[in-house]
């Protein structure tokens, strides 16, 4: 049956290539793209730099932001896609999960739009669009099914078993903080500019990863946890600061490179579990921590033992609506449509 089913996925895309205007605004970025099938035709993303004097994303401030930024992020998008609003098809859109005052700016953009011209809205799930950004047309190789895919980013950490591009199970996810998040609070609380896991990730590139040892929570199942290492973080430098105060600044790069080795370590740890019960070996690396380079190195690793592993492009890793236009293109593909009266979901779960 799952086999009839991929066929059948495959015929539709190649008999069906529909034109479709995304919008991605769960976060701190707002974000505008326009697909023609599988195929960017525009991948526009306006940052806010208002959250970098507050050392993190200030909900009100954002959804301001994103109120700001849409329509002309809209107008750039479809100029430079070189397309009309008349031949849009449909408008794919972030519903969940995310911020709700930045989801309601995307949310009410996107009706208002697909009201004034007539077409579908198709929502799309934000973790689910991070996971399908593997298919985008691209000199990449897109994973087969059934694959594996780790979703690490600021505000998720997840272990999803992906079985067809309407099919996940979720087999693991973080308790508390995410991996990206780990690094940006570490990062602010070693004094590190925003976004810290960046900084942190170039630091730890000229540092010693076994210098400093902390201690890794332990969660049962695929779950994943990160606070308690961030306080045990916290702890170890308030101690050391106390007998040095310039601690920190001799010791930047081996601090960075032990903390980011400890964050990798408790996302491997649970991943190489996986992968050994369910026997697959074919694994996707999804969301903004996908550029971590540390994350990086460790993947290839994996490919001398019989991993094939699948990164997407830079630029459809951290939250971008060309994604969000993947996931409403295969919606489309099911007619899967919504109606007007959908409201945003700040907590949605990725669906089975």
């Amino acid at each position: 049956m799952l086999v009839f089913h991929l066929l059948l996925i495959i015929f539709e895309e190649v008999n069906t290539k529909p034109l479709i205007l995304s919008i991605e605004s769960s976060c701190d970025d707002t974000s505008v793209a326009i697909l023609k099938g599988r195929k960017v035709l525009s991948n526009i993303v306006s940052t806010q730099k208002v959250h970098k004097d507050f050392g993190g994303v200030v909900p009100e401030l954002a959804s301001r932001a994103h109120q700001k930024n849409i329509v002309p992020t809209v107008d750039v998008a479809v100029k430079t896609a070189g397309i009309k609003l008349a031949e849009l098809d449909a408008i794919a859109f972030t519903v969940g999960p995310g911020l709700l005052g930045s989801l309601l700016v995307g949310v009410s953009f996107a009706k208002s739009m697909a009201l004034g011209l007539g077409i579908p809205l198709i929502t799309v799930n934000h973790m689910e669009a991070h996971i399908l950004a593997h298919f985008i047309d691209s000199d990449k190789q897109a994973p087969s099914f059934p694959f594996i895919c780790l979703t690490v980013s600021g505000g998720h950490t997840q272990l999803v078993e992906v079985k067809s591009p309407y099919q996940f199970e979720i087999h693991g996810e973080t308790i508390d903080d995410a991996a990206g998040e780990a690094f940006d609070k570490i990062a602010k609380i070693m004094g590190l500019p925003y976004p810290g896991g960046p900084v942190l990730d170039k630091l730890a590139q000229d540092g010693n990863p076994l210098a400093f040892k902390f201690s890794l929570p332990k969660v049962g199942n695929y779950d994943y946890s990160f606070s308690g290492l961030k306080t045990s973080v916290l702890y170890f430098l308030q101690k050391e600061m106390k007998l040095n105060s310039a601690f920190i600044e001799e010791n930047k790069n081996d601090l960075c490179a032990s903390v980011q080795k400890a964050i990798l370590d408790v996302l491997f740890v649970k991943l190489d579990l996986l992968v050994e019960e369910l026997g697959i070996k074919q694994i996707a690396v999804a969301g903004g921590v996908s550029a971590n380079s540390g994350l990086r190195s460790r993947l290839e690793t994996k490919r001398k033992v019989g991993w094939s592993v699948y990164l997407p492009d830079f630029e459809y890793c951290t939250d971008n609506a060309a994604m969000i236009g993947i996931g409403g293109y295969y919606k489309f593909l099911k007619q899967d449509f919504a109606e007007i009266s959908i409201a945003a979901q700040a907590r949605l779960k990725i669906t089975k």
